[in-house]
């Protein structure tokens, strides 16, 4: 299944925002009698702002399902849910976990892409091991 490459009139409105917040946060305030430096550019490609915006909000998305799913072990752990509810945290998790999946394969990502590298600090995510 081929997938439009266009963003869409929504996610476009928020890539023209986003370019106007680039553009105003280019350079730094003007200090009273001193010269303007020359401002720092920032390198976007208009054609990709939607795409990236994607990204970045299934890279939170799946931050907070894992999030989820650890203090959901937690509490199995701890005893303080009941087998029915530690089933339907199960089947949930799972179906949370498949959906994404799904809408990450539906952009051309995987889990694994929506890893941002913070440097020093490591992954954000830890690598993507499935449901528990």
């Amino acid at each position: 299944m081929t997938r439009d490459p266009r963003p869409g009139p929504a996610l476009d409105a928020v890539g023209d925002t986003m370019a106007t917040a680039f553009r105003l946060l280019q350079a730094p305030p003007e200090a009273p009698g001193r010269p303007r430096p020359p401002a720092r550019r920032l390198h976007t490609d208009p054609d990709r702002v939607g795409e990236d915006l994607l990204k970045l909000v299934l890279t939170l998305v799946e931050l907070v399902r894992q999030l989820i799913e650890r203090q959901a072990l937690r509490r199995v752990d701890a005893g303080d849910l009941t087998d029915e509810q530690e089933e339907e945290l199960g089947a949930t998790l799972l179906a949370l976990h498949d959906r994404m999946t799904e809408l990450c394969a539906e952009h051309g990502y995987t889990l694994d892409d929506l890893n941002l590298d913070l440097g020093p600090l490591g992954p954000l995510l830890p690598p993507a091991s499935g449901p528990a």
